[in-house]
């Protein structure tokens, strides 16, 4: 392990931590409000307001166990050094910034995820990974926007069986009041999950500079740190990445916008539980195409769904590339 680095520094490098979970919200806000944005139930100033708040409450609903193995599961807790976490944040804020800019709904998670193996692999070699953790974080990219498509596609089933003899006036009445509770749901899991990657970042880096008593655990000041940067990151929107999610994919009605919503929450929920660091993009747009398949396959503008799928395919490589080559610049200048 590196020596321990100057107290400027330290600082220095959990602002920057704090800056890509900003960046997180801002990138991923449309995750939270495409939906209730798009079926018109909120205009986006109020709607952002609303995902922020739901945003930052979330750690007094959820454990901590996402924030556990991003700081632990990832790469080897003995490996992680300033350069270390420096080079993972690098390759995470370029790769999201880039995907902002152009409208691409990729994986704030993943995109940090793979600048941590990236980062690390440039330090240790492939010993430096966890492949338990890492393994199973991959397989989310394909499993969450599964389970989120089929959960949003059973529920549009079963609302629409138990709706069936209401007039069109009347459930577009009901599901616009409903959709408050759906959106605030999914703002719920997103802040449980996403603000988690980041707080594993920040103690992990503690740790690593010997500045945890009692062994590895996120600090409160921590977790208050990362859910506000978010919800702040939240308030400045996505608007880009709104139209794609809200729009480009299917059109939404308020009930399937609360469908999808609901099978997004249930999905993250589940994986925040179990401690999986799984992508709230994955999930909710496998949601938006479970509710436009539901109506019909041809309701989905699959060649919009199949590029955000490419999208994520790319960004744990991307990121990780990024990330191992700032990791090198820094042992250049050093």
């Amino acid at each position: 392990m590196d020596p321990t680095i100057a107290f400027p520094l330290l600082v220095g490098l959990i602002a920057v931590a704090l800056v890509f979970d900003f960046l997180n919200g801002l990138h991923d806000a449309a995750n939270s409000i495409a939906t209730i944005v798009s079926t018109r139930v909120l205009k986006p100033r109020y709607a952002v307001i609303w995902a922020a708040f739901f945003n930052f409450i979330a750690f007094l609903f959820f454990g901590l166990h996402v924030a556990q193995t991003l700081g632990t599961g990832i790469v080897d807790v003995d490996i992680v050094t300033p350069r270390v976490i420096f080079g993972a944040l690098t390759g995470a804020i370029v790769w999201n910034v880039v995907t902002w800019v152009l409208g691409i709904p990729s994986s704030s998670s993943h995109a940090l995820i793979g600048g941590l193996v990236g980062s690390g692999i440039a330090k240790a070699g492939l010993s430096a990974v966890v492949w338990s953790g890492f393994l199973k974080t991959a397989a989310a990219i394909v499993l969450s926007p599964l389970i989120g498509f089929v959960l949003a596609l059973l529920l549009v089933l079963i609302v629409s069986w138990v709706f069936v003899r209401a007039t069109p006036f009347a459930v577009d009445s009901s599901f616009r009041t409903l959709q408050f509770v759906s959106a605030s749901f999914y703002s719920l899991g997103h802040g449980g999950n996403d603000a988690q990657k980041t707080m594993g970042i920040i103690a992990v880096l503690l740790y690593s500079q010997g500045m945890m008593q009692g062994g590895f655990h996120v600090p409160t000041w921590v977790v208050l740190s990362c859910q506000s940067a978010m919800a702040l990151g939240t308030l400045f929107g996505g608007w880009r990445i709104v139209h794609t999610m809200g729009s480009k994919i299917t059109r939404l009605t308020p009930m399937q916008g609360f469908c999808a919503e609901t099978g997004g929450a249930i999905t993250l929920f589940l994986a925040t539980w179990l401690g999986v660091p799984v992508s709230t993009t994955h999930t909710i747009t496998g949601a938006i195409v479970g509710v436009g398949a539901a109506r019909r396959v041809s309701a989905v503008r699959w060649n919009v769904a199949s590029s955000i799928v490419v999208a994520w395919v790319v960004t744990l490589p991307a990121a990780a590339a990024i990330s191992a080559a700032a990791y090198a610049a820094v042992g250049l200048f050093a």
